[in-house]
């Protein structure tokens, strides 16, 4: 069926009068990025140049997306909203709490069986509100949406970082917290920041063994994993229209992973062929003849250094297959430089697992081009050397791959086929190993390896690359394999040479599938009562966040200074740790537990400086939470970078830390921060960092004139009676201001 066709036609109908508005009022050419945010502007909204990077601006998304995993927090907030109904399309996608263990079958029955009573809760409150459900073992969220939902020059917000995926299509789609979520489901306008424009300057045609992702894992190592915060990535130039959708899709998909806004790509002849294989030919239609609004202006692909803040360009025609890696996305080496840096770096060299899948690459052209070698290797008697797993996207893409002999040939192997969903991606894999902590590698498909995410072994080792590279390695069972040059021997004892792959950009059958899984909501969910057993485990009912009580904060405790890199995974694991994210006390005892204390190195032991003894981080936040003591956790650069994981601010919130003071924040997790009613501080003077002491007693002073723009001040009080003190800054705009004094932006919205 065609989702919102006359939502989207209502859209198309209006646009080239509304971008024509606003060129007329902006006297310049527009990005592509440009025309879908400034088409999106509040009502309320003035029509204005908006300073990128600077000012906050208030938007109305198109439509809302919700995996399992953060849906449950979003719902439990919307229930508080005070709605009857969502004012936007909006679904939720049963994808994150499968775990992959045995195979597909038994694995989607024992999830149905454990977490029964969440997903009656997502369905029944789904169908309350008029929200659209797609169940357990229909696929990943953002391969869901690609096939059904994103349309060129939409705009659509969701609970999960990769959101972006869906810039494949030409559509702006951010990942947010649930709370932002709620705001544009209960028809509530939406603020963020105007991004600045990063243009990736596309040219040439890959062939080979590159592909798609080869772009964004190069782009990866260009930027860092902070380099395109508070900035959409903007695609153009001849090379954007030599790929397939899918593969737009997948180099949207892991943006996240360099910290942007979101990702774009303009709409062109390969969307279009896309969304007529997927059933919707009458959107593909209206879009094709507006095409001139989905694209960039003619002045802004000529003269892009006058439009974009950043140009970037990427030759395709000299693009070798990269591989990222270990610990970090944005480690990159191209496949003739890899196999010399295991070396020297000591990276275990045997390849233990491939793995295929999760919502960067599971689209059929991606099956298929993997398949190809794996085909190679069979008809040449050559045996794979490592484990094997694959992880198809959605059911419509397993169908359709599996009529066509695909997931046959990954079989024949000895490949795994799993659920459709993100299993060992988001560390929901019940690896089996005798010795949990060993070092090893492993090489993925995926888009993020940090420490202990797949498999919650500190020394796994995990590399990105792209899956015709992942099934060439695990077939050789050797990181220092390179298909463009090295050789194989088969069983005979005969040299092979893997030919480059082959695949399909669309099956040429056309897709199908029997069941996709898709639960349309009830016409009027007004009668249903959605109840939550009190002594729950899973699921528990939110009380709304005490309000701030006009006062400074003073006699805050120090809870921890953390060291490197820590993001959300840091600060609130995933994993087995999924099955309690409706439950916020429960999984409060996660916080931070993955976090390196600056003081003595090691993860979730800290001082108790009323005993001296070393505790856990949630343990040492109870107790001052039930001696009414205020905390503070301080940290370094980039600080909750990688997934929208709300819980990440929802659980410090909970345990009574009132402060995150930090040398910079992702953007996701500074905004869920602030939608918690926690402050959000920033070093002026990043030096200032080191002051810091492990007993430390913190005062917050400047908030009863706390305003847009002006500095709050720190005092340390040391043990030895001196003190420190130094200016910290804040983004906080008055609306955010207001959420603060609130309590949460719940709270503020409720009023």
């Amino acid at each position: 069926m065609v989702f919102d066709e006359k939502m989207i036609q209502r859209i198309y109908a209006s646009l080239p009068e509304r971008i024509s508005q606003i060129k007329n009022k902006l006297q310049r050419p527009l990005t592509l990025t440009e025309k879908i945010l400034y088409s999106h502007l509040n009502s309320e909204e003035p029509l204005k140049n908006y300073i990128r990077g600077s000012d906050y601006v208030n938007f109305s998304p198109d439509r809302v997306a919700m995996q399992d995993a953060t849906a449950q927090m979003a719902l439990l907030q919307l229930m508080n909203s005070g709605r009857k109904t969502v004012a936007v399309p909006s679904t939720v996608h049963c994808d994150h709490l499968i775990q992959a263990h045995i195979s597909a079958v038994p694995d989607l029955q024992t999830a149905r069986v454990t977490n029964q009573e969440v997903y009656d809760f997502l369905g029944n409150v789904s169908t309350k509100f008029g929200i659209g459900f797609w169940k357990p073992g229909a696929g990943i969220i953002h391969q869901v949406v690609f096939e059904n939902y994103a349309f060129p020059g939409g705009m659509m917000i969701g609970t999960d970082s990769h959101t972006p995926n869906a810039g494949g299509m030409g559509m702006m789609a951010i990942g947010v917290g649930g709370a932002d979520a709620v705001d544009v489901m209960a028809g509530m306008p939406w603020e963020l920041k105007m991004p600045k424009i990063i243009g990736v300057k596309l040219t040439g045609k890959l062939s080979g063994w590159a592909s798609p992702k080869d772009i964004i894992l190069k782009l990866a190592g260009i930027l860092t994993v902070k380099g395109g915060t508070n900035a959409v990535i903007e695609y153009f130039g001849e090379g954007t229209s030599t790929l397939s959708a899918t593969g737009k899709g997948t180099i949207c998909n892991m943006g996240a992973e360099v910290g942007a806004t979101t990702s774009l790509f303009p709409f062109d002849e390969k969307s279009a062929d896309y969304l007529i294989a997927t059933g919707r030919s009458s959107i593909a239609k209206a879009a094709t003849e507006i095409i001139e609004y989905l694209q960039p202006d003619p002045e802004v692909v000529a003269r892009p250094e006058d439009y974009y803040d950043r140009i970037i360009e990427i030759n395709l025609n000299k693009l070798e297959p990269c591989i990222n890696g270990p610990f970090t996305p944005d480690a990159v080496y191209t496949l003739s430089e890899f196999g010399k840096a295991v070396k020297e770096k000591g990276y275990p060299q045997i390849l233990e697992v491939g793995l295929i899948g999760s919502c960067t690459n599971s689209s059929y052209e991606d099956l298929t081009r993997a398949a190809s070698v794996v085909r190679q290797a069979k008809e040449n008697g050559i045996k794979v050397k490592s484990q094997f797993i694959i992880n198809p996207g959605s059911e419509q893409v397993r169908y359709t791959a599996e009529r066509d002999g695909i997931l046959a040939d990954f079989e024949s192997v000895g490949a795994v086929i799993m659920a459709n969903a993100c299993g060992p991606c988001i560390g929901q894999w019940k690896r089996e190993s005798n010795q949990p902590d060993r070092p090893n590698s492993i090489l993925t498909s995926f888009n993020r390896n940090f420490a202990k995410r797949n498999d919650g072994n500190p020394n796994t080792h995990t590399f990105i690359s792209s899956p015709e590279i992942v099934a060439a390695l695990a077939i050789a069972g050797d990181l220092c394999f390179n298909p463009l040059t090295d050789t194989l021997v088969n069983e005979n004892g005969d040299t092979i040479k893997l030919q480059e792959p082959e695949g399909f950009e669309l099956p040429p059958k056309g897709y199908d599938v029997k069941d996709a899984g898709f639960v349309a909501p009830a016409t009027n969910g007004s009668q249903i009562e959605i109840r939550i057993d009190p002594g729950s485990k899973r699921l528990q009912l939110l009380e709304p966040f005490p309000a701030w009580d006009g006062k400074e904060l003073t006699g805050l405790a120090l809870l921890i200074k953390t060291q490197g890199k820590c993001t959300t995974d840091h600060i609130s694991m995933a994993g087995s740790w999924l099955r309690f994210r409706g439950h916020l006390d429960n999984i409060s005892d996660n916080m931070l537990i993955g976090a390196v204390n600056a003081f003595n190195g090691k993860t979730n032991s800290v001082l108790d400086p009323q005993t001296g003894d070393y505790m856990t981080v949630p343990g040492l936040a109870r107790k001052y939470k039930a001696q009414k003591i205020g905390s503070v956790v301080v940290a370094e650069e980039n600080y909750g970078e990688g997934s929208s994981r709300e819980h990440a601010a929802m659980e410090p919130r909970f345990l009574n830390v009132k402060v995150i003071l930090v040398k910079s924040f992702a953007r996701i997790h500074e905004t869920n921060l602030k939608k918690q009613g926690m402050l959000a501080l920033t070093f002026a003077d990043k030096a200032d960092y080191d002051k810091v002491r492990e007993d430390d007693r913190i005062n917050v002073l400047g908030l009863t004139d706390f305003t847009p723009g002006k500095q709050l001040t720190i005092q340390l009080l040391h043990k030895d009676n001196t003190t420190d003190s130094f200016d910290v800054t804040h983004t906080y705009n008055q609306a955010q201001i207001d959420w603060f004094k609130a309590g949460s932006a719940l709270n503020a919205m409720q009023k």
